[in-house]
């Protein structure tokens, strides 16, 4: 608790009104234990844990939201692994795996991630279609679409990648079946794995960014054919980039949320200041670190009518 006080006192101030709970600062304050899913692209399933079990011996923790994904306890698997550089694995927050899976894309479909890099989650849908489906996989910075392309080559997955403003999509209304928007955040969530995502941490790039996400949510949605399904999800636990968002995307269309299928420790914000959200927002997933021994995660899964 101290280091955030020490870190950013503005920072400490702002989400111990979100959670003030002993619990959330002393997670947020512990080292992230790693967590891996198995590629299947690459190989079989069974055939790839044996091989990671002979390496570094039985340290796996099953993923209960993820089949694919596990916990490593008491060693530390490197990026310039071999079973990492082959693409058997990618090194993936255990929360991260949630909106892939809650997208439930189907094969022979087309699927946009419109805010891709570095590819996780891109990969993980690739996986589930087996590589039949058309997946749009876009970023913004070229140094970004660099990466995104390289783990996609690393994982074998096969996506058609753009560079672009996610908003620019508007342009091609009911295009897509699925849309994944993993939404640039302020990554609270990622401040127990770096202190500097705390230290940078201001009111005002939150503000910004709300803005910013609730341009792309609308963005994304158009992009969105009847009856398909979009996953808005952010590795923040600001209610302003979460809950005010999708409750910005309900406000202005007609969107529909569907329950997300994972219990958690606690319950989306309804009521943040002076800021009323709609009660269809209890069925969004909103994760603390202590929830899971995670970084803190949000994720909202919403149906085109």
């Amino acid at each position: 608790m101290n280091e955030f006080i020490q870190i950013n006192p503005e920072f400490y101030k702002r989400y111990s009104s979100v959670d003030g709970s002993k619990e959330f600062w002393e997670y947020m304050s512990k080292p992230m234990r790693q967590s891996i899913r198995i590629n299947t692209l690459k190989g079989d399933f069974e055939d790839i844990i044996e091989t990671l079990i002979e390496s570094y011996g039985n340290v796996f923790e099953k993923i209960s939201w993820c089949k694919e994904g596990f916990f490593v306890n008491g060693v530390e698997i490197s990026g310039s692994s071999l079973e990492h550089q082959l693409g058997l694995i990618f090194i993936q927050e255990a929360s991260s795996m949630i909106p892939p899976v809650v997208l439930e894309a189907e094969k022979n479909s087309k699927i946009l991630d419109i805010a891709a890099a570095p590819g996780a989650k891109t990969t993980q849908i690739a996986q589930y279609v087996e590589n039949d489906a058309l997946l749009v996989a876009n970023d913004v910075k070229n140094e970004r679409v660099n990466i995104l392309i390289s783990n996609l080559q690393r994982c074998g997955a096969i996506a058609h990648v753009t560079m672009c403003d996610g908003r620019m999509f508007r342009r091609y209304p009911e295009s897509f079946d699925y849309v994944l928007l993993d939404a640039p955040c302020s990554n609270v969530g990622m401040a127990r794995k770096n202190y500097k995502y705390a230290k940078i941490w201001s009111i005002r790039d939150v503000y910004a960014l709300s803005r910013l996400q609730k341009q792309l949510i609308l963005a994304a949605y158009e992009t969105l054919k009847s009856g398909g399904t979009m996953v808005y999800s952010t590795c923040t636990l600001d209610p302003l980039e979460n809950e005010e968002v999708v409750d910005h995307l309900l406000s202005n269309t007609n969107a529909e949320l569907e329950k997300i299928d994972i219990k958690s420790c606690l319950r989306p914000i309804l009521k943040f200041g002076e800021r009323e959200y709609s009660n269809e927002i209890k069925k969004c997933l909103r994760i603390h670190p202590q929830c899971f021994d995670t970084e803190g995660f949000f994720v909202a899964k919403i149906r085109k009518p």
